[in-house]
């Protein structure tokens, strides 16, 4: 028939063989991820919000709260005026005031013992991220027992989802760093690794986060400064992740991570925490007098916070977690005497440059962006710079706050890094989120580079 195309016997056999590959193809190929959800808590801030958290217990129907702090935090006044809070609305509480600075599997288990025992509604925790994440936990187990590893994530532990719901928890962080009043994550030293790993669900988020910058007035300047670079990586790791598009699609929606990788609403949140950390971190640290910084910083963590729980983190943090459980004798300024102790934001820190070097090709607008928002002059740089910029000014805002010169300073050597590169490679949490794939040879090139920064 004349115009009309005909399908021939030879031609139909090509276009059945070919749709037959496209579906053994597709079958084949694992799915990439098309969706990504935003989750946070219910956010308060300003200067004497702490004064919220009993109306906000009260409101959720809490009849009985545990107050979760630590010995350094117990007398202070954040800590008097939650008090004051719940007897104002006639909510009984009780103290638990023995949370571990970098929580441990061992300290968890004493909280959750004492939640269990306490018979609580409600849980208010006062203090850093460490106080936090033990009250995450605490709820968890209290709400759903189980043994231990039920919940720590794989492969350390079984990962085994949060069963429902748990029960009301008003989050009033003290430092400004974790921010773990947005996020479903608890993070702890798992003693017999000698390494940090966590539980993650979006049921651990708190309900409400009383993000008050008048409970950071008294923060002695290493804490300030580790709780900061907490800040700083959580904006530039999590803007610079892989694609949330790159991952793979999860077998059913209750599967779907927290940490699904970079995506358009977390950037919002990371690239205005970043500017505000560039322009406030070294005021904050250097002048404790300096309120609006210290206030920018809070708010800082909180939007990070928002960003990173969603997106997630990767290399610095997952190489943090064996430096911070395999200290041996550093013992920083302001922290607790008679504890070796690597402070979180410290042990992430100094891993960011060399990081971010690595990174740096596989999106080097997005490193180049996050280098300029923290200070650094990139005018007539062009994308392979991106990596040495970024690296640079970390490293100048190390040396103005006297941070120690890489991890040899907090007591590494080179003969430590195939142990550090053992307790980096399970972290699959947040390691698979690299925008690079990194195994082992790259870890320890990573780590050999870590060991001096300048």
């Amino acid at each position: 028939m004349a115009g009309r195309a005909l399908l021939t016997p030879q031609s139909y056999r090509h276009l059945t063989s070919y749709i037959s590959l496209l579906i053994a193809v597709s079958m084949s190929t694992p799915r990439k991820e098309t969706t990504f959800t935003i989750d946070t808590s219910s956010i308060k801030f300003g200067p004497g919000i702490t004064g919220d958290a009993g109306y906000e217990l009260d409101r959720l129907g809490v009849k009985r709260a545990m107050l979760v702090t630590d010995p350094r935090m117990a007398n202070s006044e954040a800590v008097g005026i939650a008090i004051e809070s719940l007897r104002g609305v006639g909510v009984d509480f009780a103290v638990f005031d023995q949370t571990s600075i970098e929580p441990t599997d061992v300290s968890f288990r004493e909280a959750i013992k004492f939640a269990i025992d306490g018979k609580f509604d409600g849980f208010l925790p006062v203090g850093g991220g460490s106080c936090i994440d033990t009250a995450k936990a605490a709820n968890l187990y209290s709400t759903y027992p189980a043994d231990f590893l039920e919940y720590v994530n794989a492969p350390i532990g079984n990962g085994t989802p949060v069963p429902g719901p748990l029960r009301p928890l008003v989050a009033v962080p003290t430092t400004s760093g974790t921010g773990s009043e947005t996020t479903g994550v608890a993070i702890f030293d798992f003693e017999e690794m000698g390494s940090k790993t966590g539980i993650a669900h979006r049921a651990l988020r708190p309900d409400v986060g009383l993000v008050d910058p008048d409970n950071t007035r008294t923060l002695p300047k290493m804490v300030a400064a580790c709780s900061g670079f907490d800040v700083l990586c959580h904006g530039i790791e999590s803007y610079t992740a892989l694609p949330f598009s790159q991952r793979e699609k999860p077998e059913s929606p209750a599967s779907r991570p927290a940490y699904q990788g970079a995506n358009p609403i977390s950037d919002v949140w990371a690239l205005a925490a970043l500017e505000m950390v560039g322009k406030s971190i070294l005021r904050a640290v250097l002048d404790a007098n300096d309120s609006e910084a210290r206030s920018n910083m809070a708010m800082a963590a909180t939007f990070a916070g928002v960003g990173f729980g969603n997106a997630g983190v990767h290399l610095p943090h997952g190489m943090s977690y064996p430096v911070s459980g395999m200290v041996r004798n550093f013992r920083p300024d302001g922290y607790p005497e008679g504890k070796a102790i690597v402070p979180h934001g410290m042990a992430v820190i100094l891993n960011a440059p060399a990081v971010f070097r690595y990174t740096a090709p596989s999106n080097p607008e997005r490193h180049m962006r996050a280098a300029k928002l923290l200070g650094a002059d990139t005018i007539g740089a062009g994308p392979e710079d991106a990596g040495d910029l970024i690296a640079e000014r970390l490293i100048f805002i190390l040396r103005e706050i006297g941070v120690p010169n890489g991890l040899a300073a907090v007591g590494y050597s080179i003969d430590d890094v195939p142990s550090l590169v053992e307790g980096t490679l399970p972290q699959h949490r947040v390691t698979k989120l690299a925008p690079r794939p990194t195994d082992a040879d790259e870890l320890t090139a990573l780590f050999t580079d870590s060991m001096q920064l300048w």
